[in-house]
């Protein structure tokens, strides 16, 4: 059984047709954050276009978990749907390294536009291979660093011990700043934080403040390095169980809830610098930002080797 903390029913299942099917779906963050908030209203749009026959309901995770192993319930079909960083992949699908690239992104405009669109479709599309299917993707904003002193060029890193999420890429990036990578899952990263277990965490603004590293890791520096999105996948074991009319209405209902997620972002990140500044915490505005990509853009050239995913780079870079 798929272990959890919390269970937030975000659709009721309507009708008792046995084809029926209730999708359990995961997210590490609470019910308040907007991609719980986006997988809910999904959940809405299932359950009015299949005629209440399906609904979605979210699981949270306990403590000990990581989205490694979140994956590796969707694979064996255990679980039917998640929202997980898109990095949690890049060992498995080569494509998903490239969303994750350091400074890859003009802006979030510019990310939108290429997740939302062909080339987004086509790392959806990849993930297949590894028994996943990508529904769509939702960026999670601008990855920057906490500490407990403020980093303002990439020398600032050297030495530290940087907590990062399981992932090759992000243990790549963090050493060619010169620091120490310390794989942890972001609930155990507060208490290391504030036992020096770790130095530094990079969090986007809102993750920032949902998981308290304010009060443990008050300069919040705008190193902006990354643009790393989340994605909803879904279970392809439990996939090819479903009608086509069903496979078709759960992918459009996902494909539907970006621009309300983009919105909820977008409010809960203005919310959440307010909660920074009234904390005591500070945002650090003044950071050598070329300093950071000088260190991090020469990595695509060994993160990315394939030809193919050289290409998508190149058309991501030449878009605006």
């Amino acid at each position: 059984m798929f272990p959890i903390r919390t269970i937030i029913t975000i659709a009721v299942l309507a009708g008792t047709s046995a084809q029926a099917k209730p999708l359990a779906s995961s997210d590490i963050y609470p019910a308040d954050y907007p991609t719980v908030q986006a997988v809910a209203y999904m959940g809405q749009l299932v359950r009015e276009r299949t005629g209440g026959r399906h609904s979605i309901s979210l699981l949270g995770q306990n403590d000990q978990d990581s989205e490694n192993y979140t994956v590796g319930a969707l694979q064996n079909g255990t679980l039917d749907m998640a929202r997980v960083n898109l990095a949690v992949f890049d060992h498995m699908v080569p494509s998903a390294i490239v969303p994750s690239l350091p400074y890859l992104f003009k802006s979030t405009a510019h990310l939108r536009r290429i997740l939302d669109g062909p080339i987004g479709d086509e790392i959806l599309a990849d993930m297949e291979s590894q028994g996943i299917i990508g529904l769509c993707f939702y960026d999670m904003g601008t990855r920057s660093y906490g500490a407990k002193k403020p980093i303002r060029n990439v020398t600032d890193m050297k030495g530290m011990k940087a907590r990062i999420q399981q992932s090759n890429i992000w243990a790549t990036i963090v050493q060619a700043m010169g620091a120490e990578p310390v794989t942890l899952p972001i609930i155990q990263t507060y208490a290391a934080l504030k036992t020096g277990l770790v130095d530094v965490a990079d969090n986007t603004l809102p993750a920032y403040v949902m998981s308290r590293h304010y009060e443990v890791a008050k300069f919040y520096s705008l190193t902006e390095h990354s643009m790393a999105p989340g994605v909803l996948v879904f279970s392809k074991k439990i996939w090819d169980e479903l009608s086509q009319e069903d496979r078709t209405i759960i992918r459009a209902a996902a494909k539907d809830s970006v621009p309300y997620m983009h919105k909820a972002w977008d409010e809960y990140e203005a919310s959440a610098r307010l909660t920074v500044e009234a904390s005591g915490a500070q945002i650090i505005t003044d950071v050598d930002k070329k300093s950071f990509s000088d260190a991090l853009v020469p990595l695509y050239a060994t993160l990315v080797t394939d030809p193919k995913l050289r290409e998508m780079v190149k058309r991501i870079r030449a878009a605006d």
